[in-house]
């Protein structure tokens, strides 16, 4: 389980400090990966700089967006295109039974450079609502407007994609350790855990990470942390539904309420 139940502290099923076990390293360019769609090297997790893709990943907090932050982080989502301008994706496990809820997009050291959004309408697939399916821990949020602007013509979005195979390009995944204020990212090729669940190696994914979008060659969102085992039971595998027609759907719903 990827996510943070309680407000500040580390899921204590999973260590979430980072120390030594999260090398951040200065990649070089005899370090760089050649192969597929992701800046490589591959498996490896370092902190994620900050530009146009990653300032579209951000940080859910407890609270509303005028507490600025002061619940603490426990997952993370990310900007998706749509009509409204307005959508976010994460895990399902994030969003079931929190009652008030707010957005960081690019958030670091901190600081919300983007702003505090608020949560005000979420989206859950039917699997999940009925019985928590594991093939279900998807979900969409509708975030509230920050004067005249939404959150996409603040960071912009990624496309959301269903029906991808699995493992047809690298993935890049980003995220926030319960622990830090900073975003960290891997790039690597997921794997094929089941027909429903797919998985990706890469280490110092700790408790907060939950909802972490895993974002393709091509720029579109092809998983998030979460589905088996909610994320996974250790940092260094992680896991995700395989987006398909409940996703889809879902995603549609949630694009046309916005």
């Amino acid at each position: 389980m990827k996510s943070i139940r309680i407000t500040r502290l580390p899921d204590t099923r999973r260590p979430a400090l980072l120390g030594a076990a999260l090398v951040l390293l200065a990649v070089t360019s005899s370090s760089v990966a050649s192969a597929d769609d992701g800046p490589g090297p591959f498996g490896v997790t370092v902190q994620a700089a900050p530009n146009s893709r990653s300032v579209r990943v951000g940080a859910l907090f407890h609270g509303s967006a005028a507490s600025e932050g002061g619940g603490g982080h426990f997952c993370t989502a990310s900007v998706v295109h749509s009509e409204g301008r307005d959508l976010i994706l994460t895990a399902a496990h994030c969003l079931d039974g929190e009652a008030q809820l707010s957005f960081a997009p690019g958030y670091r050291d901190g600081r919300a450079p983007y702003g505090f959004w608020d949560v005000q309408g979420v989206f859950l697939p039917e699997g999940w609502k009925q019985d928590q399916d594991e093939d279900s821990d998807v979900a969409f949020a509708v975030l509230a407007g920050r004067g005249d602007k939404e959150v996409e013509d603040a960071v912009g979005g990624n496309a959301f994609a269903a029906h991808r195979a699995t493992g047809a390009t690298a993935v890049t995944v980003t995220g926030y350790p319960g622990s830090v204020d900073t975003p960290i990212t891997c790039t690597d090729k997921p794997a094929v855990h089941s027909r429903t669940q797919q998985r990706v190696e890469c280490p110092s994914f700790a408790g907060g990470t939950s909802g972490s979008p895993w974002v393709n060659g091509d720029g579109a969102v092809v998983g998030v942390i979460g589905g088996h085992e909610q994320g996974g039971d250790t940092d260094d595998v992680s896991y995700s539904v395989v987006f398909g027609t409940e996703a889809e759907e879902l995603y549609h719903v949630a694009a046309l309420a916005g």
